[in-house]
């Protein structure tokens, strides 16, 4: 904004134009359905329907030593509470129950099982794990890495080697994929329903003719800019609110981090949505147009090149540097660094400076192209 309009820019008309902005969305149901139903859905879907952790796996075990110590061992799988051992029937072989898909592993304890133990030997424990499903196979080759130690232990007898290796998960121990899903879900709510209710608007002021009503008035440019956006600024302050709500007394999930540095990030991300759908309203001037636009540039990038559920590091190099340019992604790592990890300001100059160099960038290609269109 030049100084010519800084001094001509009047608050009393921008309130006028969030005041009119906020009876349409009152008035309008499609529009207070998005705002409404979309926070609470989203929450629902991802924090109760889908869970990433595997639990109930169905273990056959074949027991061929028949002793305390192979009972032991399998008792220790019970008790993790993640595995459903079931004594293997004689009438299969371990790999007719892996390729019958019957259960996805089978335990093969081998007789002498106990004798080796007692002499201070190797005694080796078979696990057959059913490949088809990769991702699940890795979840419970890991928990079985993690119940090593545990069987070495209730044996009763030590490690030969000379390091002894032990894992500890910090700042989500239980690795509970709540804690992963629940505060990333701000990005995925703001991302898609920001852009597209801030696209659709100002879409339909264009497509229903009512912007030249408003170009007869003397409100400016930037009056309107702000007045139409002020309503879904609250929105969406109001979602991330929502979510922090819902993660913190809802999935138990821990907030150690800054809360004025959560709401910093959270404005930076929310003025980047707001512009984007800006951006695409003024370029478009179609709802319909708009509204695909901002689904493909809203949802694709929130939902797929986040972080949010594929990790970044293991996306190939061109979309790891997309990525960058992306807000979504600097949000992402800024909320579940507050949350998690409790990040301070130093662990967080990298995401918030991205996501200011992305908010004024935006920002000021909106407005730009928001002036141009409306001043000839």
């Amino acid at each position: 904004m030049t100084p010519a309009e800084q001094k001509n820019f009047s608050l009393a008309r921008a309130l006028s134009i969030a005041k009119k902005e906020v009876r349409h969305i009152v008035r309008d149901p499609f529009t207070l359905t998005m705002a409404l139903s979309m926070p609470v859905l989203l929450v629902t879907f991802f924090g109760f329907i889908i869970d990433f952790d595997v639990r109930n796996i169905k273990i056959y075990a074949v027991d061929r030593d028949q002793t305390k110590a192979s009972r032991e061992l399998k008792d220790l799988f019970t008790s993790a509470q993640l595995f459903d051992v079931i004594p293997a029937p004689e009438t299969a072989t371990p790999l007719q129950l892996l390729d019958e898909e019957k259960g996805k592993a089978v335990l093969i304890i081998e007789p002498g099982f106990q004798k080796k133990i007692k002499r201070g030997q190797t005694a080796h424990v078979q696990m057959g794990l059913d490949g088809a499903d990769n991702q699940t196979a890795g979840i419970i080759a890991g928990y079985v890495a993690a119940l090593q130690r545990a069987a070495v232990s209730l044996a009763g007898v030590k490690p030969n080697a000379p390091i002894e290796l032990r894992t500890r998960f910090l700042f989500n121990p239980e690795l509970n994929s709540h804690w992963f899903v629940i505060p990333g879900l701000a990005v995925v709510i703001v991302g898609i329903l920001s852009i597209l209710l801030t696209a659709l608007t100002v879409a339909r002021e264009w497509e229903n003719g009512s912007m030249e009503l408003l170009l007869s008035t003397p409100v400016r440019p930037f009056e309107i800019i702000a007045g139409k956006l002020a309503p879904y600024t609250a929105l969406g302050l109001g979602s991330i609110i929502f979510v922090y709500w819902a993660a913190r007394f809802v999935f138990g999930v821990p907030f150690r981090g800054n809360h004025g540095l959560f709401l910093l990030s959270s404005i930076l991300f929310l003025g980047t949505a707001l512009a984007q759908g800006l951006v695409i309203s003024v370029v478009t001037r179609q709802q319909q147009i708009a509204m695909q636009m901002a689904n493909m540039t809203g949802m694709l990038p929130s939902l797929m090149l986040s972080g949010f559920i594929f990790p970044i590091e293991s996306m190939p190099v061109f979309f790891q540097r997309l990525t960058a340019l992306l807000a979504p992604r600097w949000f992402m790592t800024a909320n579940r660094g507050l949350f998690l990890k409790g990040a301070g300001l130093a662990e967080l100059a990298t995401p918030l400076t991205a996501l200011l160099i992305i908010n004024v960038v935006l920002l000021s290609l909106a407005a730009k192209k928001f002036k141009t269109d409306l001043e000839p």
